[in-house]
């Protein structure tokens, strides 16, 4: 799944979200997506937390098969900025 597309995947759970701070997953080379409030976007912008993973991992993530904080603890995931924006972050998508 490509960026592009998991990034409509999630967007109608943050439209209705109330979420309201910007956090960034970064896939390295398979690219961004920007959470900002209740926006998605593809394009790299700053963000009060980035949270670092491959795009299989995000993929899992997304869909509920990878535990978030599973997937801290192992490594997958490296989260840099406000960790308690990743947090509030985790029951959104999870």
């Amino acid at each position: 799944m490509s960026v592009q597309e998991i990034a409509e995947k999630i967007k109608s759970r943050v439209a209705s979200s109330g979420f309201d701070r910007s956090v960034k997953f970064d896939t390295g080379s398979d690219g961004v997506i920007v959470i900002d409030g209740a926006t998605i976007s593809t394009t790299d912008a700053p963000a009060d937390c980035t949270i670092k993973l491959s795009l299989d991992d995000l993929d899992s993530l997304i869909s509920g098969d990878l535990n978030p904080t599973m997937a801290f603890m192992t490594g997958k995931i490296k989260v840099e900025g406000d960790m308690t924006v990743a947090m509030a972050l985790s029951q959104l998508i999870g």
